[in-house]
């Protein structure tokens, strides 16, 4: 049905008069906004961008345009709960939805009047069949006419049919348990596990090159997204793998195609190649010392909350044979000569230092023969300014200077995006470190716990999604390195930050290193621990393992 819709959303596409695009704040779902932008551009179609943060964003995004738009394009949103439910739309309004967030609720799957689902048709969704879900009711109800019918053809005596309507009213409400549990069973199986699809933004590439429509600026976009993915680790190592080489095919044969028009415009022109780069953050801009530091990668594997682990950092740096003065510097302004041997030296040093995967598998571009970026850096640097805390920046403003920021004509937004994320990325070591020295991570029986005070430092960067991932992805990893207690190193951690000082919510997500398929089912938890505790909390995020709570019902929703 994927396929379908898609051919669809295609013909629709082509008659569009105007649409109303509903986007999540996430990256993936930005760079997917970017291509179809320039698709609606191609043709001149009018279209109302909106951003939303959660279902009440959505739901207030509707109400307002649902008198002016028939046709609705959601992006990663709208996917895993039931939209007409919640949006109590008209007849005649339409819903194509690009979501990544699975699983996708059982009624979207099957109302296919009004949702359109955008699903790649390799992406295995498990949905139970529809007979399993719907028909055991239906024919339960015609069963139960059928008995009475009988009943009253064969007309026996007084207490035998009394005996007999009693009987069969008996068997009837044990049938509709059954049925009604073994439902009850199967949609639990179904929707306990939370995880993420094929990339919104490749979605969308895909959907641009079906239309011989597709640039490399498209391209770059949909290089972006796949990345926002594996940098917030919502999928596999596998699956980043089997998508990088799905992109590496559309970069050949752009670069290809392209060969000609880049030898005679090369001050201006943008190259995208695959390579392997290392696993240090944002190091192209910054110095080669400070990004090791800052990365999650090195900072946990010489443990530099200790100072085991600073005397570990500066044997490294002496095996590569890296004067001080050059590590320390800007990367730009490193002599040549160490430059550009610099990844094969730090490889082979790693390799001594048990940081064997310190290489990994990416893209970066060239804009002309200044500015050179990788995705992950495209990726940190657009987060920071979705994610901005500064006090004159509202989310609008935010969401609008993060979507230009992936524009190669704005570099300065994109420059200035690069200088928060490296201020993002020392308040996450430096809040890592202090947690992790004043044992501020708690064993709760099944689970790891850790809750940032107010008025720790940066505490208000961390009351955002992104960040708070960030942060606790990092926080387990370095717990892992530094505890000596076996069983603690498979729990989850469920971290949680003050959102709003002055109306006492808390935000809460949970992070796992050990996670199968990247499946998390701790997010149904949290609704049920709510709902068993009468906790006051609000499920607003698109992902269900990320709430919000009253800080007076933390202790009673933990334990």
């Amino acid at each position: 049905f994927g396929f379908c819709c898609f051919q669809e959303f295609i013909s629709c596409f082509l008659c569009f008069q105007r649409v109303a695009l509903l986007v999540a704040a996430d990256i993936d779902a930005l760079c997917a906004c970017k291509i179809l932008q320039a698709l609606f551009h191609c043709d001149q179609i009018q279209y109302t961008l909106v951003p939303v943060t959660g279902w009440q964003d959505l739901s207030t995004a509707f109400l307002e345009h649902k008198e002016q738009f028939r046709y609705f394009v959601l992006i990663n949103c709208g996917a895993n709960v039931d939209l007409l439910e919640l949006l109590q739309p008209d007849d005649d309004s339409v819903f194509f939805i690009c979501d990544t967030h699975r699983p996708v609720d059982v009624i979207n799957v099957y109302n296919d009047t009004q949702i359109k689902l955008l699903i790649k048709q390799d992406d295995d969704l498990g949905v139970p069949s529809y007979d399993d879900i719907f028909r055991d009711e239906e024919e339960n109800e015609e069963g139960g006419d059928s008995g009475n019918e009988s009943e009253e053809g064969s007309e026996p005596s007084g207490k035998r049919r009394r005996f007999d309507e009693m009987f069969v009213c008996f068997s009837e409400k044990r049938l509709r348990h059954i049925c009604s549990v073994h439902r009850r069973e199967i949609l639990f199986d179904y929707e306990q596990y939370e995880y993420h699809g094929t990339s919104a933004a490749m979605m969308f590439f895909e959907l641009a090159w079906i239309l011989t429509k597709d640039t490399k600026d498209m391209l770059w976009w949909a290089i972006i997204g796949l990345t926002d993915q594996w940098v917030h680790d919502k999928i596999t190592h596998m699956k980043y793998v089997t998508d990088i080489a799905t992109m590496q095919r559309h970069v050949s044969r752009h670069n290809h195609k392209n060969e000609d028009e880049e030898n005679s415009l090369s001050i201006d022109c943008m190259r995208i190649s695959f390579e392997y780069d290392l696993r240090l953050t944002l190091y192209q801009h910054w110095s080669l010392y400070e990004s090791i530091c800052n990365s999650c990668y090195t900072s946990c594997s010489f443990k530099l909350w200790t100072l085991n682990g600073q005397k570990k950092l500066q044997e490294f740096l002496a095996d590569m044979g890296l004067p001080l003065k050059q590590v320390r510097q800007k990367f730009n302004s490193m002599d040549l000569t160490i430059k550009e041997n610099l990844r094969e030296v730090i490889e082979e040093s790693s390799n001594k230092y048990g940081m064997k995967d310190i290489r990994v598998q990416t893209f970066g571009v060239h804009f002309g023969f200044k500015n050179r970026f990788l995705a992950a850096d495209m990726v940190h640097a657009t987060a920071a300014l979705l994610e901005s805390t500064e006090k004159d920046d509202s989310g609008g403003d935010n969401f609008i200077k993060a979507l230009d920021s992936l524009s190669r004509s704005n570099l300065d937004g994109l420059h200035s995006g690069i200088d928060l994320a490296k201020r993002k990325l020392m308040a996450i070591q430096q809040t890592v470190a202090s947690c992790i020295c004043t044992n501020l991570i708690l064993s709760q029986g099944p689970f790891l716990y850790c809750y940032l005070m107010e008025g720790t430092p940066d505490v208000k960067l961390f009351s955002k999604p992104m960040a708070l991932i960030l942060l606790s992805k990092y926080l387990l990893k370095a717990f892992v390195h530094s505890t000596r207690n076996k069983r603690c190193k498979l729990l989850p951690l469920i971290m949680a930050a003050p959102k709003d000082v002055e109306k006492g919510t808390v935000i809460v997500l949970l992070s796992f290193k050990w996670i199968i398929s990247h499946c998390l089912f701790f997010g149904r938890a949290f609704e049920k621990a709510a709902e068993s505790t009468s906790s006051r909390t609000l499920h607003d995020n698109f992902d269900t393992s990320i709430m919000k709570y009253e800080e007076k019902s933390k202790l009673l929703f933990f334990e």
